[in-house]
Parts: C-alpha cells; structure tokens; sequence
C-alpha cells in the first residue's frame, strides 16, 4: 500500500461512523453457564405478627424480584415468601399497629403493603421523582414516614387519605437516610454531614437538632435513628461501627454516647425501658436512664454484623421462657437470646438465596474463571473448560478483579479495600465467612484500605511489572481517585496518590514498558456528587518516576472511560460511551475512532483476544461485540444488557448479563 493510501485509510478510519454491526452468527459458540453467585442477602427487617397473627421475623431480601420474608422466630422455618414484583431490595421495613407491613425498594422507589387479608399491594412510587426509600417507620394506625433519595425528601403514606409529602429536608442534602416516629413527632437523618431533624407530623413544621457536644458531623451519616421510650437513639457513622448518641427527647439534650455500635436498630424495649443492640461484636442490653451497659456474652462475628430486624417473641422453647429477643442478620442467620436464662443461639433461617448480579470476571491464576458480584457479593471459581461452578464463598461486593504473579486480586467496596487471594491455600475469611475456631491464614488476605483518602471503589485493578496497580473513585461528598501502586515482594504500597489527573475517578488501566495508562471519570463513587469537570481524560504515568508523563481528552464530552486494552501491535485501545478509540501512545494521540451510538454511559468494557486478534467489549449495556482493530469491522456477538466480560487465556470470552454468566468461544 502507498503512503498516500494509507495515510487515506487511517483519516477514513479516525472518523468512521459505525453502520450496523453484522451478527457474529454465534450461537453454536456461545453457551450459558448459568448463575455463578447465589446467595441470601436481607437489608430491612421487623419483627412484628405474621399470617397467623403470631410475631414472625418480617426481612426483605435482594433479587430479581426481591422478596418480603416471615420466619418462625422458634424455628427458622420460613413462614411465607412474598414477591415484589419489580423490586430489586428493600432496605426499608416496618409494621404499623394495625397490622401493615410497609417494604420500600430501591431502585424504583416503591411502596409495598402486606395486610392480612389482602396480603402484598404494590403502592407504587409514593414520590414520582424519588428512585429510592431509605427507610419507613411505623405511625399511628396503618400510617408510615418515609425517606427518599435522590430528592432528600420526607413522606407520609395513610390507606386513607394517600401520599403526603414533606418536602425536601434540606437544600444540601439528597439522602433521607433513617427514619423513626414517636408521639407525633418524625425523626429524620441525613447522609453526611449528618443533619438530624424532627418534623411534626401533623404540621409538618422541621426543627433541626443540634449535633452532640464536641462531634464533627464531616464524612458521618446519621445512619441510624431509632425512637424508643422516649429516648431518640442516632449513630453517627456508616454502615460499621460507630458512636451511638444517646438524646433525652424530655430534656431536649443529649445524655449519652456508646463507642463502637453495630446498626441497624436498637430493639424496642423490655418491661424496664432497656434495650439491646450490638456493641463491639457482642450483643449488651442498655438503660438510658443509669446509662449502665451490660454484656449478654453473646458474640457477634465478622465485619457485617448488623441487625436486620429486632424485637421480642416467645419462643415456647424449654430454655427461652417468656419473651425472648429475636433478629436476623444479613445473611439469614437468625439470633435469639432469653434474659431470663441467659440462652443464647444462632440458627441459620430458610431464607431462600437469590441470584447476585456478576460485576467483575477474571481469569485467575489458576487459569479457572472467576467471578465477584454485587452488593451481597459473593466469590466464585469456575472449570474454564466445564463451565461448572467449583467454588463459592460469602464475600464483599466486588469492583474489580486481576491475576497477578501467582495470586488473584479482589478490590472491593466499600473503603476501596484491596485483598490478594491464593487459590492454592484454603479459604479463610473471617470477615465475611467467621467462625469460632481459630482458623489458618486469612485468604483472601486483605492488604490495604483507602478509607484515609475518603474512597469507596477500587474500579481499576491491573498487574504492572513488579507491582500491582489500583485505581479508585472516592466516598460521598469527595472528588478526586487515588493511584496506588502495591508491591508484593515487600507487602507495602510503594505509591499512593490522590487526584493524579483533578477532580477525577481512575476507572481504568493499562500497562506497557513501564509506563501506566489511565482512564478517569468525572464522577465520583456516589452519584449524589456532583462533578467539577465536564469530561473524562486518558493519561500515563511514569511507575518508575512516580511522574504524571501527559493526558489528553480522547473522547470529547464523554464522562468516563471506563475500560482500556493494548492491541499486539501497541495500540491502546478504550472505550467511552458510544465511541471506541485507538491511540498511538507514542504521538500522544487519537489515531482510530469508532461511533457505536450517541450514548454518554459511563460503564463498557473492553478486552484484546491474543488468539483472534479482536477486540472484545460490552457497549452501553446493550450488547457484546467483536472489534477488528485493524479494519475497525464490527460484529455482535449477543444483544442484550451485558455490562461485564473478560477475555480468558484458552482465547474463551467470559460475560455477563444481570446473574448469568456466558461463554462464547471464537
């Protein structure tokens, strides 16, 4: 080809627009292998009468669609399972006294009621312009409050008058995060810097609450607001264990603050005012009016121990006479403890699991697939050349996923923690899978945090040289990711830096003769943030020099790019919205560019097949794809809403929509 041939190929190149893509005609290559995660996750809870009238433990638990759960609080046995029909969760569950159980979801917002006689009405979205009910709370007769996102607002729902809405809060915050009532009053709180309010119910007049004395209420939520025998009971923190201020409604002040508690709830009270939550693993019963603690011995392990759901039944068993106190926790297991006798259990519910959206895919050392899932988490290895599942362990919501010298890396959510897994040492989590008994090593062994730097999600991992590189978006309210680079050889970070390219996440990376390239989003690790730069950028960075080299804008306008791979020739190669782009490292510019569509996602993904020579990716969650990346043909390889996919080295192509799990072999 003549130099002014191809000088004409590549301008033709730099600019095409993509016609449709031809079917790859794959179906006798391409298998479903089904649901790799699988797992019982409960985010709200009560306890409070179930069909038969008797207290059952009331717990929402994630899918597709979620449920609305009744477990005998004796047995564990499931009572009755409820669908939700287009719930994805609910975080948010409560019984009014006459009898309702209120669920609201995530996601769409909704309002479910159980009555029953009529047992589950799909209310709808009480708020049109809120997608999310963080919490509800019971009032008088059949009433429940409400707290929304992404409005921040408070509401009210009545069987017979409907939706009242209180508005928005306040004007700088988006998240109505817990929710209690008492005596006419509502007790709202919010995302950080944790604002607390009390609203009158009937008025609808807000008073804010001062903070406690001496508390800085930067980077806390009020997570938790409970209102029991006229004490108002708020943590101050995150999802982990936190203070827990102690406010005398009667006195107007604050009287109290207890270290360390676990969430959700404290429960109601026992016959005395007293009430039981969890503190420092160990559930201790606590009387606001001596402020005296007293341990029950009962023991809490792992790094979720959060009840979900607590309350009183009788359990009619020989050693829990009369009321004993109940509770789920987020996997299933149920606790009971008798203040009686002192007895103590925990006894895994019937709870059923459900399937668990993959959100990272990789090949491990081992050369076995493996695959991390969302919210619930999960962590699962697959025979590449079977399909078959042949491992499955309880773990934490996954980011990202990369193999590097010998060991299988995991960033996961939240406080962007980094763990290396050793596929030929047993399993051992005590985070998520504690046991009693002294155990070996922890694997996957957890080697850093970035909570210091106020971040939220490795979304980048890769292996570069000697070291691993991490990439991370930051918690709410923050701007600006974290590079870090983690030596193996010394089990220290040899770099971490904050804001490599301003006010941007690095959601991507790529390595090659030791230089890291990255690509950023705009955005934060929570989407309430809202963004100070108006596109994304793609830059290289010296692992050597701990330099930034350069950065460009790839892709004009577009917000993130979420994927990055080099091609065999040294062309880097990434993914942004609807454009694929080709960048010549060494020029410092775009050479090839492709339009798959006009979207402005910030999610894709993309992968280059050593043995076909194609680029491998998912666009806008609306299809997987070949890309030739010398001839920029593209082929799809299935429709639908796939997100996630990873090439393996057999030449196999592992992706995923929602739970299922695809391999399409070239």
């Amino acid at each position: 080809m003549t130099l002014i041939k191809r000088a004409f190929a590549a301008a033709v190149a730099a600019v095409v627009l993509a016609a449709p893509a031809a079917p790859a005609h794959a179906d006798d290559r391409l298998t479903d292998l089904g649901v790799p995660l699988q797992d019982v996750l409960l985010l709200g809870g009560t306890v409070a009468p179930g069909p038969g009238g008797t207290p059952v433990l009331w717990a929402a638990s994630s899918g597709a669609p979620a449920h609305l759960n009744a477990v005998d609080p004796a047995t564990g046995a499931e009572v009755t399972r409820l669908d939700l029909p287009g719930a994805a969760g609910a975080w948010a569950v409560d019984a009014t006294p006459d009898g309702s159980v209120y669920a609201g979801t995530y996601g769409d917002g909704r309002l479910y009621r159980w009555t029953p006689g009529g047992g589950v009405t799909d209310l709808g979205r009480p708020i049109a312009s809120e997608n999310f009910i963080w919490s509800v709370a019971a009032g008088e007769g059949a009433t429940v409050y409400g707290g929304t996102y992404p409005g921040g607002r408070l509401f009210a729902y009545d069987p017979a008058t409907g939706v009242r809405d209180y508005g928005k809060l306040s004007p700088s915050h988006s998240y109505v995060r817990s929710v209690s009532y008492a005596d006419g009053k509502i007790y709202a709180g919010t995302e950080n810097p944790a604002a607390l309010f009390e609203v009158d119910a009937a008025s609808g007049a807000v008073r804010r609450l001062p903070a406690p004395p001496g508390i800085d209420l930067t980077d806390r939520w009020a997570y938790d607001v409970d209102v029991e025998a006229g004490y108002l009971y708020v943590r101050l923190g995150s999802a982990f264990p936190a203070p827990l201020h102690v406010w005398d409604i009667a006195a107007g002040a604050w009287v109290d603050a207890l270290e360390t508690a676990h969430g959700l709830d404290v429960s109601p009270p026992d016959d005395e005012g007293r009430v039981y939550f969890v503190k420092a693993g160990e559930l201790v019963r606590y009387d606001p009016r001596t402020k005296v603690v007293t341990p029950t011995g009962m023991p809490f392990v792992g790094r979720v121990a959060n009840t979900r759901g607590i309350g009183w039944a009788e359990l009619g068993l020989p050693d829990y006479p009369g009321k004993s106190l109940v509770g789920l926790l987020w996997r299933g297991m149920m606790f009971r403890y008798n203040p009686q006798t002192g007895a103590k259990s925990f006894v895994q519910s019937g709870i059923k699991g459900e399937p668990i959206d993959v959100t990272a895919i990789a090949d491990g050392p081992d050369g076995r697939v493996y695959t991390g899932g969302f919210l619930n988490g999960g962590f699962a290895a697959l025979d590449p050349g079977t399909g078959e599942r042949e491992e499955f362990h309880t773990f934490s919501q996954t980011e990202a996923l990369a193999t590097h010298r010998g060991k299988l890396y995991v960033g996961a959510y939240p406080d962007a923690r980094l763990y290396a897994y050793d596929p030929a040492l047993p399993w051992n989590s005590p985070e998520y899978s504690p046991s009693p008994e002294p155990g070996p090593a922890p694997n996957p062994a957890r080697l850093a945090d970035f909570a210091a730097d106020k971040q939220i999600r490795p979304r980048a991992l890769t292996s570069a040289g000697k070291y691993l590189a991490a990439g991370t978006m930051p918690d709410l309210g923050h701007l600006g990711g974290v590079l870090a680079l983690w030596d193996p050889e010394t089990g220290a970070l040899k770099h971490a830096e904050r804001n490599v390219v301003k006010d941007q996440s690095i959601v991507s990376l790529a390595y090659r003769d030791g230089v890291l390239y990255g690509g950023t989003s705009i955005y934060s690790g929570q989407s309430a943030t809202e963004p100070t730069q108006p596109e994304a950028k793609l830059f290289a960075w010296s692992v050597r020099h701990d330099k930034l080299l350069w950065e460009i804008v790839p892709a004009p306008g577009k917000p993130a790019i979420p994927a990055l791979t080099f091609d065999d020739r040294g062309r880097l190669w990434g993914i942004a919205g609807g454009e694929v782009f080709g960048v010549n490292v060494h020029a410092r510019k775009v050479v090839d560019r492709l339009t798959l569509s006009a979207s402005s996602s910030s999610g894709g993904q993309l992968a280059f097949n050593a043995a076909d020579k194609l680029l491998y990716g998912a666009h806008a969650g609306k299809e997987a794809f070949t890309l030739d990346p010398r001839t920029l043909a593209r082929a799809v390889i299935k429709q639908g809403p796939v997100h996630h996919l990873a090439v393996h080295r057999s030449g196999d192509v592992y992706f995923a929509e929602g739970p299922k799990l695809f391999r399409y072999r070239p």
